[in-house]
């Protein structure tokens, strides 16, 4: 493909530029000033014939120019309207429009007439064309009964609008009763008249709101006629027809139309199938770029028409059974139309002139003369003019010979009126043309200097280069009678100024302007032919060089018009890119440069490579049982060579409407022989591939139906599995239609078990895919197969599968069960597998449940949280993490298989040793003196043992933030408070504080406090006592403030040992305690308070840990939403009884509660004794005991999470952990609740919703 670049260069041309000009600045010489007496000229009035909205007032124009000014007349019908007698009509003032109020009272109808308007002055009258005012009519349709049009399928039809005669004509259009539009095709259209034609009717255009409406546009009205009915019946078979011209009727008919006019011409045939209309012109063609079709082609139009037109058109209705046609001869007629019109005449007196007037029209126009708006005949006489035919002649002019000429052109379809004057003037010389007018040109262009002039008698104009140049001359140069100058090829040097003298008997004028001579535009690179793929990008690049004084716009063309309105278009400076290119954008860019001067263009062409057309006449030879070979033409490859086809079948008998790959051959071949299945009626289509895509699908081809057959496979994937103890469910997936070879697809299932000396039992079933085996042992393996068969025969012999019975729950629990403690959190758990037989199932593996009984350290009274590990397979082994230091555990083991779990191994119990305690509750410093202070502290919430004793270290802090001398005191385990003596004074002090048990030190926390330097309170700000409680997401931060009022405090916090920087927390208002969100379960956190704008005054750090993530939990009674609602039950009862009591007791009765109480105390709730576990008295001083000053208890009334709740993230895989082969987890938990032996007093801890619950079991 070669490469199309097209460039074009434009300047003011010569040619164009200097005839526009020419004629302009003519009309301009003969355009008289108007400080000059002159006779009236109409300037502005209204059309011939003036259509008005009686709705409206009536403005009738009629605007004119002279001097002295003109005056204003009208007449009506040809007789003089006065306008002063007539309170509804008014004029303009200092113009002769008319104003007629139709609004306040007047009626339009009463100035229906021909108005013609006549501006005077004293040398002469101008007179207006003829107006004919008439009001639009917008009547109603007449009343009329309309039957139901009755039609059989096939048959044409007319629906007449027959709308009312309306000014101007109605505009018609069909809707239904929803005001939608009636679709319109090659068959159903509507008419020039309005009438709706029906070709042929079909069942679908049965309906009985076939509604056609008219617009009245100047009154902004739509009248609707009433409904017609169409009822379409059907007859077998519906007969085919040739066409017949519905219109218009009979072969030849005849068609006027004016010159400049718009020729319609029209024919709609009838016939089955649908004609198609075709027009020629007998002996001629059609005109190029006047005629168009329109209206599905039954509509001729041809635009601005000329005798040239006339001829015979004619039109050919074809369809397959034949055709029709008609000849429509037309003439076209012509109105008048000026040749020359005559032009305004200034003379000077003694001097000749002429007026012409010439018209031409068909028929021949006659043409007549009048002077001042009366015929020339019965004019006053000038013994200065002489008329001859369509030319006036004036010989020796003087003043008293200005008037104006009046030229009437007219025939049978119109008529032209022009007003010309003629003016006699002695004037001196004037320029019209600006002084000093500067003119700019491109170089080797035309350059055109302007000298406007005016003179009576005309003057005569020469011009100079310079001020002192001599007259030009010669052919360089070309001088216009409007008094302008061409330079034909201007060059740089005719840059300079330039003077115009105009000079007659009464004077002489002069007049310079100045010329520039710039260089002209050229695009010096141009944009390139392109190929480009679909969503690909593409760049034209237009780059230029102008004038430097020049400022150049640069404007992009898409074949010829506008680029799209798409935001993938981008116009640079000096480039146009089109991002992810469409098949759309094909086409040739145009780059156009405009400066004020000059312009120039350059285009390129854009193809864009795209997906092959769809391949087409595919034909099927060959038909054999198994194979066909199939061939076809490949569509256009559109600039991109096709690699490949893809054949794809469909199966019409068993699967219509859906495609299958079937197979695909190279680029370069045509035919293929394929292979096919018996029993499928097959249809192929070819689909061709290009490196741009895939095309289209072609049209199916014929169809072809192969030969039934025995199945040539058997059903897939046959499985055998129970779903109950005593069954046996085989399933299969089924064959595909096609793959079944015939009819009466049917499938034979066979089984018997295995390793037993059996016969095989088969039922044959139906076209399913899933059959049960009902009293079979429990859990047997069976051999297991399914063949296909059909109304022809079987399928070759299927191989078999084994498959097993369904399940049943295990038998024994597994024994000898041995746990052996590993560390304080971590103990690992043996036992003896249980017999296969005894499992009764597919060995899924073993679950252990293990549950905390009773913590060593501390008692508590909580539930039990049963926690479960499943270990996969056949392990006799397994590790339980997440254990709790010094506590009493009990687990047992169970065996699971498919259908669920079978007995519980009994329970077996160990406990796990100390650990370390975690770090003290609080640690709060008070009371300072001069050489003393006092510390508290609070036990650790965690023992995790005995504790041994508590270390106290503490330094003292310098002004620079040194540290100095660390001290260590060990401090007894049952002591809770501490004075430190021998201080210095006024010394800040940083302590360290942390509990002990036998296998080592725990968590520390740290405080700050400073010794005072008299016995006045120290004034300046300090945080102290920061304590926290801390769950498994939370920690709630309390601390105490001493310092100004009104300090803004916040909270940073961090991962303890982290280098990472610290988190800041605002805390609202002036609160003493905060809740931090959001953090890590099982972490250990550093945090510190600080105040704002104190000087960054903080406290010292505090070490806290959340606490572990809680297992997941085994489903208990205790969670069921109706076991809830019973104890809610329960508790309102309880409540009121106790209600009742109270109301009793303080009326003076009495109701022995605490007696009841002892004498039914539920052993479960009991508190343990420390030294042989059993279960002691109950007391309620020890469950009532207040909280003591700092406890751990949250400022908000939160509660802490038991940190004893575990995580075993880092064991497993989440709820379906497990351990491998070497003890590593890999097993799943979850909470099991039950009742446990409360643990004595524990920390201030607020009973769960749950366990409130099951204290009332």
């Amino acid at each position: 493909m070669q490469p199309k670049i097209m460039m074009k260069k434009k300047s003011i041309s010569a040619s164009k530029a200097s005839l526009v000009l020419f004629l302009c600045q003519m009309i301009s010489a003969l355009d008289v000033p108007l400080d000059l007496s002159q006779p009236p000229t109409i300037t502005q009035q209204s059309p011939k014939d003036y259509i008005v909205d009686p709705r409206e007032n009536i403005v009738i124009q009629c605007e004119a120019k002279g001097k002295p000014p003109p005056s204003f007349s009208w007449t009506r019908n040809g007789t003089h309207f006065d306008i002063d007698k007539d309170a509804q009509v008014t004029m303009k003032p200092n113009s002769g429009t008319l104003v007629i109020n139709i609004m306040n009272g007047g009626k339009a109808e009463a100035y229906e007439g021909v108005y013609q308007c006549t501006a005077r002055n004293e040398r002469g009258a101008a007179i207006s064309n003829n107006i004919v005012i008439r009001p639009s009519r917008s009547p109603l349709w007449t009343k009329e009964k309309l039957e139901p049009n009755q039609v059989r399928e096939g048959d044409s039809l007319v629906l007449h609008c027959r709308p009312p005669v309306g000014l101007p004509s109605p505009i018609i259009f069909w809707m239904d009763n929803a005001f939608q539009r009636l679709p319109q095709s090659e068959r159903v259209s509507q008419s020039l008249n309005g009438d709706l034609y029906f070709s042929n009717v079909q069942p679908e255009d049965t309906r009985e709101d076939y509604i056609c409406y008219a617009r009245f546009n100047h009154t902004q009205t739509i009248q609707q006629k009433q409904p017609i009915s169409v009822k379409v019946f059907s007859t077998r078979p519906v007969t085919e027809r040739q066409p017949v011209l519905l219109t218009p009727t009979g072969s030849t008919s005849t068609k006027v139309e004016l010159r400049g006019n718009v020729l319609l011409l029209e024919c709609i045939a009838a016939g089955l199938p649908t004609p198609v209309i075709r027009w020629i012109k007998e002996g001629g063609e059609l005109p190029a770029n006047r005629t168009f079709f329109e209206n599905f082609k039954k509509t001729l139009k041809i635009i601005d028409v000329s005798e040239a037109d006339s001829g015979n058109y004619k039109c050919i209705a074809r369809n397959p059974l034949g055709s029709a046609h008609h000849v429509i001869s037309v003439t076209v007629k012509a109105a008048p139309y000026w040749i020359t019109a005559p032009r305004n005449l200034v003379l000077s007196p003694g001097e000749d002139g002429t007026l012409i007037c010439r018209a031409n029209g068909n028929p021949k126009p006659s043409i007549s003369w009048l002077a001042n708006g009366v015929p020339i005949a019965i004019a006053p006489e000038d013994p200065s003019r002489k008329v001859d035919g369509d030319t006036i002649i004036f010989s020796h002019v003087q003043e008293r010979s200005s008037a104006v000429y009046q030229c009437n052109a007219s025939n049978e379809y119109g008529y032209l009126l022009a007003n010309a004057f003629v003016n006699v003037l002695a004037e001196p010389p004037r320029i019209l043309t600006p002084a000093n007018k500067l003119y700019q040109v491109i170089a080797d262009s035309p350059a055109l200097l302007d000298c406007a002039y005016f003179g009576s008698p005309k003057p005569e104009i020469e011009w100079f280069k310079g001020v002192k140049g001599s007259i030009l001359r010669g052919s360089e140069y070309i001088f216009h009678d409007n008094g302008t100058l061409e330079i034909p090829v201007a060059q740089k040097d005719s840059t300079g100024a330039y003077t115009c003298v105009a000079r007659n008997k009464l004077g002489k004028i002069q007049n310079e302007v100045q010329l520039e001579i710039k260089d002209p535009t050229v695009i010096i690179k141009q944009p390139e032919y392109k190929v480009i793929q679909r969503y690909g990008q593409v760049s034209f690049e237009c780059i230029i060089k102008h004038d430097s004084t020049l400022l150049p716009t640069v404007i992009w063309l898409k074949d010829n018009d506008e680029l799209p309105d798409d935001e993938r278009f981008l116009v640079g400076k000096d480039n146009l890119t089109i991002m992810n290119v469409t098949d759309k954008d094909d086409g040739t860019y145009t780059c156009i440069v405009n400066t004020t001067l000059d312009s120039v263009s350059a285009s390129a062409v854009l193809t864009v490579v795209a997906r092959p057309n769809p391949p087409f006449d595919l034909e099927l030879t060959g038909q054999l049982e198994r194979s066909v070979e199939l061939s076809w033409i490949p569509g256009d490859e559109n600039n991109s060579p096709i690699t490949n086809f893809v054949i794809e079948y469909e199966d019409g008998l068993h699967e219509p409407g859906v495609w299958h790959y079937q197979t695909e051959v190279p680029g370069t071949q045509t035919t293929v022989q394929l292979k096919l299945s018996p029993y499928v009626n097959y249809s192929f289509r070819v689909i061709a591939v290009n490196e741009i895509g895939r095309s289209q699908p072609s049209e199916p081809s014929e169809q072809y139906l192969t030969k039934s057959a025995n199945p040539d496979e058997n059903p897939s994937n046959v499985q055998g599995i129970g779903s109950e103890p005593d069954n046996l469910v085989i399933t299969w997936e089924s064959l595909k239609g096609f793959q079944s070879n015939g009819p009466g697809l049917q499938y034979k299932v066979s089984w018997r078990q295995k390793d037993v000396d059996d016969e095989w039992t088969s039922v044959i079933v139906a076209n399913v895919s899933k059959y049960i085996v009902s009293g079979t042992p429990t859990f047997v393996p069976y051999e297991i197969k399914v063949q296909a068969l059909n109304d022809l025969g079987y399928a070759p012999e299927p191989s078999e599968v084994i498959g097993h019975s369904g399940e049943d729950l295990p038998m024994v629990a597994p024994g000898n069960v041995q746990v052996h403690v590993i560390n304080s959190t971590l103990a690992k758990v043996h036992w003896d597998p249980v017999p296969l037989k005894t499992v009764r199932g597919h060995l899924q593996g073993y679950k252990v449940y293990y549950w905390k009984v009773q913590s060593l350290s501390r008692r508590s009274r909580r539930h039990v949280e049963k926690k479960i590990l499943t270990f996969r397979g056949n392990k006799t082994f397994g590790m339980l993490p997440g254990l709790e230091p010094y506590s009493t555990y009990k687990l047992n083991v169970r065996v699971a298989n498919g259908k669920g779990e079978g007995p519980a191994s009994p329970d077996k119990v160990f406990r796990t040793p100390e650990g370390v305690p975690s770090s003290p509750s609080f640690l709060k410093i008070t009371n300072p003196t001069l050489d003393s202070l006092t510390l508290e502290w609070g036990s650790p919430t965690h023992p995790n043992g005995v504790l041994t004793s508590y270390i106290l270290k503490f330094q003292p802090i310098n002004n620079t933030h040194e540290l100095g001398p660390l001290v260590e005191i060990r401090i007894p385990a049952n002591e809770s408070s501490l004075i430190l003596k021998n201080l210095n004074y006024s010394t800040r002090y940083k302590f360290y504080f942390n509990a002990q048990t036998s296998v080592g030190s725990g968590n520390q926390i740290t405080e700050e406090a400073v010794t005072i330097m008299d016995e006045v309170q120290p004034l300046y700000p300090r945080i102290r006592n920061v304590t926290t409680a801390a769950a498994e997401t939370y920690a709630n931060i309390s601390w105490e403030y001493e310092g100004p009022d009104h300090a803004h405090f916040y909270v940073e916090y961090g991962v303890a040992g982290s280098k990472e920087d610290w988190k800041k927390e605002i805390v609202n208002g002036s609160r003493s305690f905060f809740v931090l969100k959001g953090l890590t379960p099982g972490t250990a956190y550093k945090v510190r308070v600080g105040a704002e704008g104190l000087s960054g005054f903080r406290s010292s750090e505090d070490v806290f840990e959340t606490g572990p993530a809680m297992a997941s939990r085994q489903v208990d009674i205790a969670t069921q939403g109706w076991f809830i609602g019973l104890m809610c039950a329960v508790a309102l009862l309880i409540l009121i009884l106790l209600i009742v009591c109270f109301i009793r007791r303080n009326k003076g009765g009495k109701y022995p509660v605490k007696e009841k109480e002892d004498a039914h105390a539920d052993p479960e709730i009991q508190p343990m004794k420390e030294d042989d576990g059993t279960f002691g008295e109950y007391s309620d001083a020890e469950d009532h005991k207040p909280l003591k000053k700092g406890s751990r208890t949250p400022s908000d009334r939160t509660v802490k999470k038991e940190d004893s709740d575990d995580s075993l993230v880092d064991y497993g895989e989440g709820v379906n952990g497990q351990f491998n082969e070497d003890g590593s987890f890999i097993g799943q938990y979850s909470g099991k609740k039950e009742k446990e032996p409360a643990e004595g007093n524990e920390s201030s801890e607020a009973p769960s919703p749950v366990n409130a619950m099951n204290s009332f079991v």
